[in-house]
């Protein structure tokens, strides 16, 4: 376990990283004893100072709950970060390529809440209740930590590598369509490179909405109405870079376009 200056420490060189654009050593290879317990006390130190600086947290995503994305980053677990009003975009976005480090792209369904979430004993069906409509995202992963080697504890204290979102297609109610279904085709200038099905999210995308409430309930606490939770990417990440356009096409979900300068 690390002690509480290790953890201001290490938050506040995530913090300077994110100013930089830059990138830091390993956490687990200068902390090889580091729990996940302490890379979730890192991420709540950077979340805190960042709200108290006046970002507002609009909702949370939850990372590797997929096969793609596990056997992607050698990555066994799910992991969650907070979202901020700031990192939102709307489909047709122009998104600043320079805002972030090793820029790639996930293709994610995002569950927006009109009634709290709270454990020990969420269901798949708790969350489709709670659920007010379901809407195609993307999510900009960043990361400030060097790829190779990392562990969950080095994604999870870097705010699960969650860079930005944006949103578009057509929302829909959970009981309008079957979510385990819903599929998609992830084009990178106008050549098709991912393809996936949101079944491959732990058999069912509601699925890690769950697993997150119950996983807030060890924490003391609960996803809040109104909260947009990012569900877990059903393919691989895909790498863009500077100048290039991104289509996804979710077929009867719509589609969502965005482009990077």
């Amino acid at each position: 376990m690390l002690n509480p200056e290790a953890i201001a420490a290490i938050a506040d060189e995530l913090a300077e990283a994110d100013r930089t654009r830059s990138v830091i050593p390993r956490i687990t290879a200068r902390h090889p004893n580091a729990t996940v317990e302490d890379s979730y006390a890192i991420q709540g130190v950077w979340r805190d100072k960042n709200i108290a600086a006046g970002r507002r947290l609009v909702g949370r995503k939850i990372g590797l709950t997929s096969k793609a994305m596990q056997q992607a980053t050698g990555i066994t677990e799910p992991d969650y970060g907070v979202m901020f009003d700031d990192t939102v975009w709307q489909t047709g976005a122009t998104i600043p390529f320079d805002d972030f480090s090793n820029v790639r792209i996930e293709v994610e369904l995002a569950f927006v809440l009109k009634d709290p979430l709270e454990g020990p004993n969420c269901t798949l069906f708790d969350v489709l209740r709670a659920t007010e409509y379901v809407t195609p995202a993307l999510e900009v992963l960043n990361s400030h930590i060097e790829l190779d080697g990392r562990t969950i504890v080095d994604t999870i204290s870097d705010n699960a590598a969650y860079g930005g979102m944006v949103l578009g297609g057509i929302p829909m109610r959970p009981d309008q369509i079957d979510l385990r279904w819903v599929s998609a085709l992830l084009y990178r200038n106008e050549t098709i490179e991912e393809t996936g099905v949101a079944a491959g999210v732990l058999n069912h995308p509601a699925t890690g909405v769950a697993w997150l409430a119950n996983k807030f309930h060890q924490h003391g606490a609960r996803l809040e109405a109104g909260e947009i939770i990012l569900a877990g990417s059903f393919t691989r990440p895909m790498w863009v870079s500077r100048g290039d356009s991104v289509l996804c096409d979710y077929g009867p979900m719509g589609t969502i376009t965005c482009r990077f300068t």
